[in-house]
């Protein structure tokens, strides 16, 4: 596949909500049901971030394959982390990265999101084994445990372009 990365639009947000579901899926099949949950994330919040041109879509062709969040500034759940960032540098933050099963989703993401700017970050569920997996194969390095908005605990990772 020859995937194209560009801003969601709000006629996507079926699609978009399609590859959520499939993702929510495929979490719960691998031992991660509670991440996401079955709702996650709200229609709200997503075409907030439309509306905000912070979600990107991946495509091949036409078609949506995959979806993410990137914003490049300080995220409010990374300010306080139990363990270290590797550097206090200016980052890009990615999250709720979603594909329909094509492969490929999270390189792409990364690879536009550091075309933007080359420090960039991550986190995930304790029990997304799946994720934490691609991540260390993309060159994320764990850096200790954030918390959400609601208290919940999540593995943060940076990526510093070499």
């Amino acid at each position: 596949m020859e995937y194209t990365v560009c801003p969601a639009q709000l006629p996507d947000l079926g699609r978009i909500q399609e590859i959520y579901g499939y993702a929510r899926e495929f979490m719960a099949k691998h031992g991660n049901p509670n991440q996401w949950g079955k709702t996650y994330p709200p229609i709200e919040q997503l075409r907030r971030d439309i509306t905000e041109e912070k979600l990107f879509v991946i495509t091949d062709g036409g078609m949506v394959h995959g979806v993410f969040f990137f914003w490049i500034g300080q995220d409010p759940t990374y300010r306080r982390i139990d363990g270290a960032w590797r550097s206090d540098s200016p980052y890009g933050t990615i999250h709720r990265i979603a594909g329909d099963g094509s492969g490929g989703i999270l390189k792409t993401a990364v690879a536009f999101a550091e075309e933007k700017i080359g420090h960039l970050r991550m986190d995930t569920h304790e029990d997304n084994r799946v994720m934490q997996s691609a991540l260390a194969k993309m060159g994320f390095q764990p850096s200790g445990i954030i918390y959400l908005e609601d208290g919940a605990p999540r593995i943060a990772y940076d990526y510093i372009k070499t």
